[in-house]
């Protein structure tokens, strides 16, 4: 399973390091501390409801873009055998690699507006690295 609060903050950390800010500027203008900013940011806070909204207004974002992003990694990731579900459970998907290395499985999957390349660290532990068809690229790391 995602943990969801992993994958927002990521989201969250994409668009701000893409429109070039510090933690300072943004957490400033969301009203929020630089350090709770930063745990949301990490994954390890999950931001409220108004709090998500304040963010996004600080970084010029719509709620509605952020959660669709994070809602179309998440979706993918789910189409992924054996990455956030176990293989038997899974339904075949388009998976267009996977290997194992000495660091982990990797797999790489697209639907065509987003693609996902998946590191299996361990049984609990995966990294994801999702990017948009027309861009915005970032590194999501999720425990089941």
């Amino acid at each position: 399973m995602v943990l969801l609060r992993r994958v927002i903050g990521d989201a969250l950390r994409a668009r701000r390091q893409g429109q070039h800010r510090t933690l300072r500027e943004v957490s400033s203008a969301a009203n929020v501390s630089l350090g709770y900013l930063s745990e949301i940011e990490r994954g390890q806070k999950e931001p409220s409801s108004e709090l998500l909204a304040a963010i996004c207004d600080a970084l010029g974002a719509r709620l509605s873009e952020l959660l669709r992003e994070v809602s179309d990694t998440v979706a993918l990731a789910e189409q992924m055998p054996g990455v956030l579900v176990p293989v038997q459970d899974e339904p075949a998907a388009p998976v267009a690699v996977r290997r194992s290395t000495g660091r982990g499985v990797h797999q790489v999957s697209s639907d065509g507006t987003v693609a996902v390349q998946v590191r299996q660290d361990s049984p609990l532990k995966a990294t994801l690295r999702s990017s948009r068809v027309r861009g915005s690229e970032r590194d999501v790391v999720c425990a089941a």
